[in-house]
């Protein structure tokens, strides 16, 4: 079908717009890398350019140096460890915590569930300060503990949320079929739904390694040695121990910083969305 002029030009107008409205959402990331290339001078008086006037590597190489004998290598080595083990943690407790809601039938069962949905919707922050002082009273304050722990202790109540919508989508008559066949309450979880929820359980791997790698004030009130501290914390530091702020190797480290969400991201796009997309469908 061929379409007419007046198509054509809506068309074109849409895709301009729509470039636009791109360009100026990710302009700050945009900004951030050029002028991690830029001398400290031209980043403000230059602000709003995107080509550096000078290119300078070498604000790399000063930011990977990091500070107090610590280099970005540190960092970086805490938070892959930090964040891959809560992943980890959250895609085998949350899956196995939404199977007991979505399938099982036990006594106090929509109590728990509305206790569940009741901490989604509460701020982290109102639970800080308890948790802390549990923490610190078993002696796990400047450890990756409190960190990591309790993502293997239930998964997040979010993450239960998600997966038990994407459950409740899976016939029963699957899990009933794998009975009749010989499969335990364990057997039908790992035989049946666990291979069904893959796209579930791929957004759920995703959303906890974003939010784990950019956790701020997690680390910033659980990690007090260098040794230990994260990206985040490093790039805070950074900051706090220059006397005269040098803007170039922060921003360098700055978009360091977002490479392996950027890949992450990239290449399970399609499984997130295919996850978020069909969640909750019968």
């Amino acid at each position: 079908m061929i379409k007419s002029k007046n198509q054509k030009l809506k068309d074109m107008i849409y895709y301009i717009l729509v470039s636009l409205f791109a360009f100026f959402m990710i302009y700050p990331i945009l900004w951030m890398i050029a002028s991690s290339l830029k001398p400290d001078i031209e980043i403000f008086n230059n602000a709003m350019s995107l080509i550096p006037g000078e290119v300078l590597w070498e604000n790399y190489l000063a930011g990977w140096q990091g500070f107090g004998r610590q280099t970005f290598a540190t960092f970086y080595r805490n938070s892959f460890i930090i964040t891959g083990l809560v992943v980890l943690g959250t895609l085998m407790t949350a899956s196995l915590t939404a199977y007991g809601f979505a399938r099982l039938n036990f006594k106090g069962k929509k109590v728990l569930f509305a206790c569940l949905m009741g901490t989604v919707m509460l701020p982290g922050q109102m639970t800080l300060i308890p948790q802390y002082i549990m923490f610190h009273n078993i002696g796990w304050v400047n450890t990756i503990l409190p960190l990591v722990v309790p993502s293997f202790l239930g998964g997040g109540p979010f993450f239960i949320f998600l997966l038990v919508q994407f459950i409740r989508g899976i016939p029963k008559e699957l899990d009933e079929a794998a009975v009749i066949d010989g499969c335990s309450t364990f057997g039908v979880y790992f035989r049946v739904i666990l291979p069904l929820i893959k796209p579930a359980l791929v957004t759920v791997g995703l959303f906890a390694f974003m939010w784990t790698w950019d956790d701020f004030l997690g680390p910033l009130v659980y990690l007090n040695d260098a040794r230990l501290h994260t990206v985040t914390l490093g790039l805070r530091n950074f900051m706090d121990v220059t006397t005269a702020m040098n803007w170039g190797p922060l921003l360098a480290m700055s978009t360091l910083s977002l490479v392996p969400q950027l890949l992450i991201f990239t290449f399970f796009q399609k499984y997130l969305v295919k996850g978020i997309a069909t969640t909750g469908l019968k």
